[in-house]
């Protein structure tokens, strides 16, 4: 577990964060919230809870606040980051199971990038929200070239090698989306890994903009399947 830390981005998650940084430090011992401009002591709250906090003084957006954390954290030495959003959607004690795909086995070689599916829980979620999954994850596999069955999912282990070489530039809900497109045209593996979940449906919770960030992450998708023969693999080490 030392080669490994959790982030948890946080925007407005004062009542929720402080007991997902908890259940993630049962988990692993390196946890890190990064505060994106909240003005509710989000901040405080984690950093009661025993997180390391990085506060953005202005909201920035969710993929700002990942490259925040992936600069930290890989800067400190980390092999691999483990997001976790902080309104308790994602289940610290699911991590494991990101672990072992990235980790790899005799039959299934290491992960570059480990997503957290929730496709079979899609039954527990409004009619409205499972159509824009789906509809989302067909559209962004076919740019990617490989089936995502839930290409939505902030449920994620990345490799520090991955992130170096494909990078992260997105500011917001979009860089998601995108860096699974490089990863896949750049030749990286990507394992999908059923995951619980502390509710299916998190529309009561989350800060996407239906149209607004749609639109952003098309944008997005687009201009990295463009792009996708730029990207070349960090060498080994």
């Amino acid at each position: 577990m030392a080669s490994v830390a959790i982030a948890i981005p946080a925007y407005q998650a004062a009542p929720t964060v402080g007991e997902v940084v908890a259940r993630a430090l049962r988990v692993v011992p390196d946890v890190l919230v990064v505060d994106d401009g909240s003005t509710d002591g989000t901040g405080e709250a984690a950093r009661r809870a025993g997180a390391e906090v990085v506060v953005h003084p202005c909201n920035r957006g969710k993929g700002h606040a990942l490259a925040t954390a992936f600069e930290h954290l890989f800067a400190a030495g980390f092999a691999a980051v483990v997001t976790v959003d902080a309104d308790g959607q994602h289940l610290p004690e699911e991590v494991p199971h990101l672990l072992a795909a990235w980790r790899g086995s005799p039959g299934a070689p290491a992960a570059d990038l480990v997503i957290g599916v929730r496709d079979h829980l899609f039954p527990g979620m409004s009619g409205l929200r499972r159509t824009s999954n789906r509809c989302s994850s067909l559209l962004i596999s076919a740019a990617a070239g490989e089936r995502i069955r839930d290409v939505q999912s902030g449920f994620r282990l990345y490799d520090r090698r991955l992130v170096r070489a494909v990078g992260l530039p997105e500011a917001r809900f979009e860089a998601e989306s995108a860096v699974v497109v490089r990863a896949v045209r750049a030749g990286y593996r990507v394992v999908q890994v059923p995951v619980a979940l502390g509710f299916a449906d998190g529309r009561t919770t989350s800060h996407y903009r239906p149209l607004t960030d749609s639109l952003r992450i098309a944008r997005a998708v687009v201009r990295a399947r463009l792009d996708a023969f730029t990207w070349i693999h960090e060498p080994s080490s």
